[in-house]
């Protein structure tokens, strides 16, 4: 009976350590490419065949296994709320990527080219994380030269190419989120009209010292590396933050952002800030 139940225990340790170890797959959210200043609903409106290449790209990720979510119906959900602004129509792309619910978005675009020796369509994909904004993959697709002007036919070729290969690359970049946290940028500056130096005591101890303190605490497993710095300003080239935090609620640039004005608050500090992509950029006054 002893036997039983060790093996039976076993077999639950190992059942449970599979559990752990499974591949997390994130949710992938396929969005057509514009420029910026442009109408992200006006080019999926007057274009039917980007919203023909979003199709098969999505059909072609779907096909492989992994979740992906319908743009065209944020789109529609988020253009619809009538408190939007015109500040926030304009943004209206940050908006449905914010509030999606996935973790990857892949910006995409094509180029058709007929030619008397057959048409052929480029596929041009990126794929960035949806908290930071920075990039994970990019691959260009072509479909090869066919005597069809059908733009959706030559898309869906030219993605199967690829589309393996660009999933891998995404998933392994994914792993590595979820396995060491996201990377950001930590860039802390002080303002020519500030007081106070980095390398000036606040409370009995250099002010560098207790960021960089603050920063090992804050940042996913302790990981992190500061680029250099100066009296005047220092530089943390990577500093890995969680997916989710302690409650279990997803973690982004902007909750650690929140979180390091407090720092600066407690000390008297008074700081601004800006966000741009993975980078966070700290003024102090």
């Amino acid at each position: 009976m002893k036997h039983l139940f060790l093996i039976v225990l076993a077999f639950v340790a190992t059942l449970l350590n599979a559990q752990n170890s499974a591949t997390v797959q994130p949710k992938i959210m396929v969005m057509p490419y514009v420029t910026e200043g442009n109408d992200i609903r006006q080019a999926i409106e007057t274009d039917s065949n980007i919203r023909i290449v979003l199709s098969k790209i999505r059909e072609a990720f779907d096909e492989r296994g992994f979740t992906t979510i319908d743009f065209e119906t944020k789109l529609k959900s988020q253009s619809s709320n009538n408190a939007l602004s015109n500040n926030a129509q304009t943004n209206l792309s940050a908006m449905v990527i914010q509030g999606s619910g996935a973790d990857i978005y892949v910006e995409t675009e094509y180029i058709y080219t007929p030619s008397a020796n057959g048409n052929s369509v480029k596929v041009l994909m990126k794929a960035c994380d949806v908290s930071t904004g920075g990039s994970l993959a990019n691959k260009d697709a072509f479909s090869g030269q066919f005597y069809t002007e059908d733009i959706g036919r030559l898309a869906g070729a030219a993605v199967e190419k690829v589309a393996d290969d660009f999933l891998n690359v995404i998933q392994t970049k994914f792993d590595d989120i979820v396995e060491n946290g996201r990377s950001i940028i930590l860039d802390i500056k002080v303002d020519d009209t500030a007081s106070l130096t980095l390398h000036q005591e606040v409370n009995g101890e250099e002010l560098v010292d207790q960021i960089e303190d603050w920063v090992a605490e804050a940042s996913y497993k302790n990981n992190y590396h500061i680029q250099g710095g100066t009296e005047l300003e220092m530089i943390f080239d990577d500093i890995r933050i969680p997916l989710q935090d302690a409650n279990g609620r997803n973690y982004n640039i902007s909750q650690f952002d929140r979180e390091i004005r407090q720092f600066f608050r407690k000390l008297g500090i008074q700081v601004s800030h800006v966000t741009k992509s993975n980078t966070l950029v700290i003024t102090i006054k």
